[in-house]
């Protein structure tokens, strides 16, 4: 005997959602070594003002330009600053920019595609409209205009990687919505009365979260670099705070004299990069439906 009151069907996605997603990632190579390596540099950013050997912007000219050593393990700069310490506080400038803009601007783009992907079609047109002509901006340009106008600074870097990023964002979610917005068990719950809030919060997002984490992943790196070059370009963080890109642009100036600063302030952006990257294949393997791995 039916009833009428019958609850509607399930997500289908949601069903073949992997679960134990996490055991999956560490089973998978590159997961497990973009995992290790992007909890270590997280880690590294949590602890970075306790495990600093040196104080990283002590100047200390009678040291400068030291090759590595068991005292300075990277050498010094041109002031006699410990490298390895001013590292080891870029590494969490650098986290603390690129997680920051990433999340803001993926929050942000995940609300704007609900709204573009569920809402009516001229507020979906008008909002396709405004992220288009974002998107059409070079990044790298519109990034120089918003510095030069605003001036360089931490604040002014985090502005332009969000209005820069949220387009991207907006757009997937809006197409795994329009994706989603007519199957059956969204229909079903519309036919029960369920409300708009309900059908998004509930059905919609965790379908669509998926992907957008697995895309925020592979954009970390890129940020670091945007980070990183803009401040060796002495556009982003300002000195004398700790960054790998000016950490980088005073080991150019200093390459004649000792090339291991340069070498020194690369491999964390070589590292960083690999992590991430590795992680969000992982991740795409482990949380993506779409990609499962069919069973014998």
């Amino acid at each position: 005997m039916s009833s009428a009151a019958e609850p509607a069907p399930a997500d289908p996605l949601s069903r073949v959602r992997p679960q134990g997603a996490f055991s999956r990632l560490m089973s998978d190579p590159m997961g497990a070594t973009g995992a290790v390596l992007v909890g270590s540099f997280l880690l590294i950013a949590i602890l970075a003002p306790w495990i600093t050997p040196f104080d990283p912007l002590k100047i200390d000219v009678k040291s400068k330009l030291l090759g590595p050593t068991l005292t300075h393990l990277a050498g010094t700069d041109q002031l006699g600053r410990d490298t390895f310490s001013r590292l080891i506080m870029g590494t969490r400038n650098a986290l603390a920019i690129a997680l920051g803009a990433t999340g803001i601007a993926g929050a942000i783009g995940l609300i704007l595609g609900l709204i573009a992907g569920y809402g009516p079609r001229w507020l979906d047109g008008l909002l396709v409209l405004v992220l288009d002509s974002l998107s059409s901006l070079p990044m790298i340009l519109f990034a120089l205009a918003v510095i030069t106008v605003m001036g360089p600074g931490t604040q002014t870097l985090l502005l332009v990687i969000v209005l820069v990023s949220i387009p991207g964002y907006a757009r997937l979610i809006r197409a795994q919505v329009l994706g989603l917005k007519n199957a059956d068990f969204i229909e079903a719950e519309r036919t029960m009365g369920a409300s708009t809030a309900r059908i998004l919060l509930r059905h919609l997002l965790p379908n669509v979260v998926g992907p957008l984490v697995i895309v925020l992943s592979m954009d970390v790196p890129v940020v670091i670099m945007l980070e990183a070059g803009l401040s060796y370009l002495n556009l982003g963080v300002k000195p004398p705070t700790p960054s790998w890109g000016n950490i980088l642009y005073d080991g150019y100036t200093s390459l004649r004299q000792q090339p291991t600063l340069v070498i020194a302030g690369g491999i964390p952006l070589v590292l960083a990069t690999i992590g991430f990257t590795f992680l969000g294949e992982g991740l795409r393997d482990a949380l993506d439906p779409k990609l499962k791995r069919r069973q014998a």
